[in-house]
């Protein structure tokens, strides 16, 4: 099972709370958890890209680096780890994006990967004046279809004449092309997003919620598997979830509880509100999840437990089918880091001759 870790590129990381760890964004701790992961071989690390937070008392995800330029920072102070960046497809040409990957792969051969976000926070786009309508929500995997057929082309033959319903390419180049392969991943949660992911992507990324309920998995790699079985593809499953340790089981659940009693009520009104202008989204969707969701500061599977305990669950999504890895996140990410390289992946028999091998 393939480990990554989600990067803290947003303010407090992936906790919508006042009473959870507070810190804003830097190249530094996004450099230093990227270094972790690679000390200890974690297979990749992932930066978003978001362009307007939700506010509220917390401030959540007000303050966000972007993405490509921290990725390339950090792919010269690494020498091992895949990184992939992300783009917002509305907001930057591909053939820029093509350029922009074939830079970092100069720099690291072979371990840039790009992330596609099709785009479902419309305030994101519009305080820039360019959201294209609300005919964007049923649209976005037909615009991301045509962005990655481009992407392709330039990145495999170093020039494009695709002609589609959102881009007019005529005779673009983008020189050099790249070295190694560049992988691309999505993160769709629907059904329509999951097919886009099966025919267009090497990777996506799956969601589940709960606490330590590994069998909420399943369900969500099987409709990806069969994605791929229409697609005669091979898409690979990532989850994205949250690991909260400590010493005991007692000790761990506490600290959820307590970042629970610090949910940021208003972040998460003005978040459901931009999920909900959707209105047509599949149940199975981000934003469909997201409205239907608890008020508490996050809604991804979290392993919540003592070491031992969460190597344990990290064993049985090891043997959950059609998963191919997973992508991290913690309430302190260099502390989590530390206590997961260190007190975890030991204890982790779908990772031991990896670690022993680090």
């Amino acid at each position: 099972m393939k480990l990554g870790v989600f990067l803290p590129i947003g303010n407090n990381g992936w906790l919508i709370s006042t009473t959870s760890p507070q810190y804003m964004p830097s190249f530094e701790l996004n450099r230093d958890v990227t270094l972790k992961a690679e000390k200890f071989g974690f297979d990749f690390a992932l930066s978003m890209i978001k362009l307007r937070g939700f506010g509220g008392p917390s401030q959540y995800w007000d303050y966000n680096l972007e993405s490509f330029t921290l990725m390339a920072g950090i792919a010269a102070v690494t020498s091992r780890i895949k990184l992939f960046a992300s783009v917002a497809v509305l907001s930057i040409p591909p053939a820029v994006i093509a350029r922009m990957a074939v830079t970092i792969d100069s720099i690291a051969p072979g371990r840039i990967g790009v992330n596609i976000v099709t785009g479902w926070q419309k305030a994101e786009y519009e305080q820039m004046g360019i959201w294209p309508g609300e005919e964007h929500f049923a649209r976005r995997y037909e615009y991301g279809e045509e962005y990655v057929t481009i992407l392709k082309d330039l990145w495999s033959t170093g020039k494009s004449d695709f002609k589609g319903d959102y881009f007019q390419m005529t005779d673009c180049r983008v020189g050099p092309t790249p070295r190694g392969k560049i992988d691309m991943i999505s993160a769709g949660q629907s059904n329509r997003g999951m097919k886009f992911a099966a025919e267009y992507t090497d990777y996506n990324f799956i969601s589940a919620g709960g606490i330590n309920d590994v069998s909420q998995v399943a369900p969500h790699t099987a409709r990806l598997m069969a994605a791929n079985e229409a697609a005669g593809k091979s898409c690979e499953a990532m989850l994205l979830m949250m690991v909260i340790a400590d010493e005991t089981d007692e000790a761990a659940m506490a600290k959820w509880k307590h970042y629970v009693a610090g949910t940021d009520l208003e972040a998460l009104a003005w978040r459901d509100g931009q999920a909900a202008a959707d209105v047509k989204a599949e149940a199975h969707s981000t934003v469909g999840r997201m409205v239907r969701s608890e008020r508490e500061p996050t809604t991804m599977l979290r392993l919540v437990g003592s070491y031992e305990t969460v190597a344990k669950q990290m064993d049985d999504l090891a043997a959950v089918p059609g998963l191919s890895g997973v992508m991290l996140t913690f309430d302190d990410f260099l502390i989590g880091m530390e206590q997961f390289g260190t007190r975890i992946m030991p204890l982790m028999k779908s990772r031991l001759p990896i670690a022993q091998a680090a």
